[in-house]
């Protein structure tokens, strides 16, 4: 495997630093050295400076906004504002901008286009993604959210949960139910729909740590134009798949840069209670050492596979499992070394990021204790890793599907087992 980049990318990496480095504040430390109203004024100012630079989009074509560039561009900009410590826009730019914009440019129609594409970069469209349901998280083609067409509407009636930044979005695309008649996984559409009506309700959800990142969102008789449905009726299942292969592709190199720095910091917070030299501690932070590697190596493989017209496939899979038990792991070391300090925790929080810290932010015990509540759910969120393994076990070892009750070969094994 060849992990040496193109010598253009490289090119664009040395212009893509400069611009960077030239637009932060002097021993700039990362945005999580910032205060709470800090950091609110730095992401206004900073996704300007982005929007003027081209760089929102890099990879969408130019007639949208877009800057018309490759993937391997798009894969150093990550990489740059990633070691940098900056972020790509909000948190809700990634949903829309480099998820659902993404999945448009590809499956949407020109009128879809023309329309939504530049309401995402100006932020007059604020995006947050409806996909989980209370019965239907890791078993997404399982979820009851139902879509009637009336007349040229979608009417829609159901919940999502676990809606990232939901509380902070005014649209919301989801994937809903439009025909009962077929397997589940083929009677779905892809809907977006506008949050700002009497329908939509959103209920935020204080996390164990007393941040909010996630809301449900309730819909009742909401509506939303017939020709909002992206990727054709009952293709949401397509559309969803190609969402998701984005946003694996977009972290397939920066996972490890985003880890690297945690153990970084976990290397510090040893060596700051004088833990380095106990043979414990040492092991376990060579485990996570070498585990941030191999996510660095898969990385590298994977953008390969993408880059020459691959899919990420099951490696989505091996990946999520590494990096969410990885994490879990790594913060469980982390409350090692910090012992009886996390019954009183002191110093800055981890200000609600879902996964690891800003950068920048308070090494202190209060900021550890918060990411090991966050990391308890790691193995959850985003497929869990008893579906993740299953996937693996089916998908690449070939190994006999689960019995299923809903419709599938084994329908009746319940009424066989009672009988």
């Amino acid at each position: 495997m060849d992990i040496t980049y193109p010598a253009e990318a490289e090119a664009y990496r040395g212009r893509i630093r400069a611009l960077l480095e030239s637009k932060l504040p002097q021993e700039w430390r990362g945005i999580g050295a910032l205060s709470e109203s800090e950091q609110q004024d730095f992401l206004d100012s900073w996704r300007k400076v982005l929007s003027d630079n081209d760089l929102l989009a890099v990879s969408w074509p130019e007639e949208y906004g877009g800057a018309g560039l490759s993937s391997i561009e798009q894969v150093v900009l990550n990489e740059e504002l990633m070691r940098l410590g900056v972020p790509d826009g909000t948190e809700n730019d990634t949903l829309g901008i480099k998820l659902l914009g993404n999945t448009m440019t590809v499956l949407g129609t020109e009128e879809q286009k023309q329309y939504f594409l530049p309401r995402m970069l100006s932020g007059e469209h604020v995006w947050c993604q409806g996909y989980s349901e209370p019965e239907a998280g890791s078993d997404l083609a399982g979820m009851r959210t139902r879509a009637v067409l009336e007349g040229d509407e979608w009417v829609i009636n159901g919940q999502k949960t676990w809606t990232s930044q939901g509380h902070k979005a005014n649209w919301i695309f989801v994937i809903a139910r439009t025909d009962q008649t077929v397997a589940k996984h083929k009677g779905l559409s892809f809907l977006l729909v506008p949050m700002d009506q009497p329908g939509v309700e959103v209920r935020p959800i204080v996390n164990a740590a007393g941040y909010v990142a996630f809301s449900e969102v309730f819909f009742t008789d909401a509506r939303t134009p017939a020709s909002y449905v992206l990727g054709g009726e009952n293709g949401g299942w397509n559309t969803a798949n190609t969402l998701l292969g984005f946003e694996r592709g977009v972290r397939a190199t920066t996972d490890a840069v985003r880890f690297g720095r945690e153990v970084e910091r976990l290397i510090e917070l040893a060596r700051e209670r004088g833990l380095t030299a106990d043979p414990r501690i040492r092991a376990e932070l060579a485990w996570c050492w070498s585990r941030v590697q191999t996510m660095r190596f898969r990385g590298y493989r994977a953008l390969t596979k993408l880059l020459n017209g691959g899919s990420y496939g099951v490696d989505g899979s091996f990946s999520k499992v590494i990096w969410s038990e990885f994490f879990q792991r790594l913060t469980e070391v982390g409350m090692q070394i910090l012992g009886l300090e996390v019954l009183t925790p002191t110093g800055g929080g981890n200000d609600g990021m879902l996964v690891t810290p800003n950068p920048g932010a308070d090494n202190s015990s209060r900021c550890w204790t918060d990411i090991a509540l966050y990391a308890r759910a790691a193995t959850i969120y985003g497929g869990s890793s008893q579906i993740q393994r299953n996937i693996i076990g089916e998908q690449l070892l070939g190994l006999p599907k689960e019995p299923r009750l809903d419709g599938g070969p084994f329908q009746d094994i319940g009424r066989r087992q009672s009988a």
